[in-house]
């Protein structure tokens, strides 16, 4: 057989750099802002101490997946392979922020300790919660392979494609309209360049040109503003004087001191186990959506980068875990191959250890990078419906179903007061639903596409795990942050007023497992498997 020479950059590498790269600068610049907006956390302590180490983990483990794309294209014979995208994980970027830095943050400032102090803390916490989420990772890495093989594939992309359009795609969209003049020019560009694949003019990248075009219109509407407010037009960039070059704050990480921090964080590991559980079940929907798209990936490889690039992150001062990004697919139908993630990992990783992040936080507004978030989000919910059966596809809409749930709390605080959203029963229920909404999702799309293969067997074993799950708050915590708690602690003072929902979610889904394990005993002999779409159009 003839040796096929790998091709591992093409001019889609380009559009595809500048979609990782803004998608990654894009989570740095949420971090950023969320901690210092709501909790007002000190900025220049982030950017010294906390981005740096950041975005170190983006560094080793874009490098370590440019690589794999080498093995890969080395052991099918391919030419075509698309390198893994790697970046921050967005979901537990938020969790991290408002349920472990900033919470330690304003505990640490409430017992008198002063910001910087206060600060000090709130990193080393942040440092133990992302080392001990990696750890995690590694350990589960060892049965991706296995749990890939077992879950049908629009239970993995069911999850996946509620995760994309719910959460990626749509969260993106009030915060482009708090600024439509930038984002919806920016974002009707990427419409037409990346989704309709018209060339751009001049062969611009589409998604360079979508964030230039925002970036323009954005400094046209200040000077404008700046004129009419008759003070000087022309003074439009940040102060460059302020700019944090070569930070070194962050080297105090290899001091170890955040190790003393350990029992501090480990208060927050409800929270911490989570978030790596996700990454791992995105990880594997990762792999899966590789797959579909025609380049495959051992999950455990996949994983074990994504867990060896998060340790890398918290050794180095990182607060944010490192995570597969779902949207290989969309950099594939770019014509990307791996450049694109040496490219990003060398520009992510001297951002933050060079110091010029701080003028890209400074000179890009927000609105003219989250154009590309909603391409990538459905990119990947249009992949997903692809790549599975067509008698699956309910399926897939369930699993958004959870995901549509985890929006409305992540949107709630907005708009409704704290002391509400403690006793509003809607709301509480709203919280149970998107407790776990990712295994949630993996669950019932799983069971359902089990239900119409008529594998009634496999559907009910879903089930008694879900069972299972809820009685340890890994899915359906009806709990702040979708804490997790122990079966025994549902008898204690503080679980008491949840008590029974929570006996009732778990006995629900019980009585779930018979209904369906009773379908399987009693099948007549011409209930045989559906293993096609047309076998299943012929039932109609």
């Amino acid at each position: 057989m003839r040796k096929n020479s790998y091709k591992w950059a093409t001019g889609g590498d380009v559009n595809a750099f500048f979609g990782l790269v803004l998608d990654n600068l894009a989570g740095l610049i949420l971090a950023l802002t969320l901690l210092s907006g709501v909790f007002q956390f000190p900025v220049n302590f982030a950017i010294r101490y906390m981005v740096p180490g950041t975005a170190i983990g983006v560094l080793v483990g874009d490098l370590l997946y440019f690589f794999l794309a080498f093995w890969v294209a080395r052991r099918t014979n391919r030419s075509d392979v698309t390198a893994m995208p790697l970046g921050l994980d967005t979901p537990s970027l938020i969790g991290m922020v408002f349920f472990v830095l900033g919470p330690a943050f304003v505990a640490a400032k409430a017992s008198g300790l002063d910001e910087l102090a206060a600060a000090t803390q709130a990193w080393h916490i942040g440092i133990c919660a992302v080392v001990l989420t990696g750890m995690i990772k590694l350990v589960f890495a060892f049965g991706s392979n296995w749990i890939r093989h077992t879950f049908p594939r629009a239970g993995l992309l069911g999850s996946l494609a509620g995760i994309a359009l719910v959460l990626i795609a749509f969260l993106q969209i009030p915060k482009i309209f708090e600024m439509p003049l930038v984002g919806l020019p920016a974002m009707i560009i990427i419409f037409i360049s990346l989704i309709g694949r018209v060339r751009m003019p001049f062969g611009i990248p589409g998604a360079l040109a979508s964030v230039c075009v925002g970036c323009l219109i954005w400094y046209i509407v200040i000077f404008v503003e700046k004129l009419l407010a008759g003070a000087n037009p022309f003074l439009l960039s940040p102060d460059l004087k302020g700019a944090i070059w070569f930070p070194i704050e962050w080297l105090d990480a290899f001091t170890f001191e955040w190790f003393g921090a350990l029992n501090k964080a480990l208060v927050y590991l409800p929270y911490i186990i989570p978030f790596a559980i996700a990454t791992v079940i995105g990880g594997i929907d990762c792999t899966e959506s590789a797959a579909a798209a025609g380049d495959e990936y051992h999950t455990g490889w996949i994983i074990g980068i994504e867990s060896v690039a998060t340790i890398a992150a918290g050794l180095c001062g990182g607060v944010i875990q490192t995570t597969p990004y779902i949207g290989q697919p969309a950099y594939k139908a770019m014509g990307a191959r791996a450049a694109y993630t040496l490219a990003t990992a060398l520009f992510v990783g001297s951002a933050g250890v060079v110091g010029y992040f701080n003028i890209l936080f400074e000179w890009i507004p927000e609105a003219a990078v989250l154009p590309i978030l909603v391409f990538i989000g459905l990119e990947i919910t249009s992949q997903s419906f692809h790549a599975t059966p067509k008698r699956h596809y309910a399926a897939l809409a369930l699993a958004c179903l959870p995901a549509m749930a985890k929006l409305a709390m992540i949107l709630l605080p907005t708009y409704v007061e704290y002391s509400r959203m403690q006793t509003d029963h809607g709301i509480g229920i709203l919280r149970i639903l998107s407790g776990g909404f990712i295994i949630t999702s993996l669950i019932w799309a799983s069971s359902l596409a089990q239900i119409i293969d008529r594998r009634f067997n496999f559907a009910a074993i879903y089930f008694v795990v879900a069972a299972v799950l809820v009685m340890f708050g890994v899915i359906h915590s009806p709990l702040d942050g979708e804490k997790m708690f122990s079966p025994k602690d549902l008898f204690s003072a503080e679980m008491q007023s949840h008590q029974k929902i929570v006996l009732q979610i778990a006995g629900s889904y019980l009585v779930m497992a018979g209904l369906v394990w009773m379908m399987e005993l009693t099948k007549g002999p011409d209930d045989k498997l559906i293993t096609s779409d047309e076998e299943y159009e012929d039932l109609a």
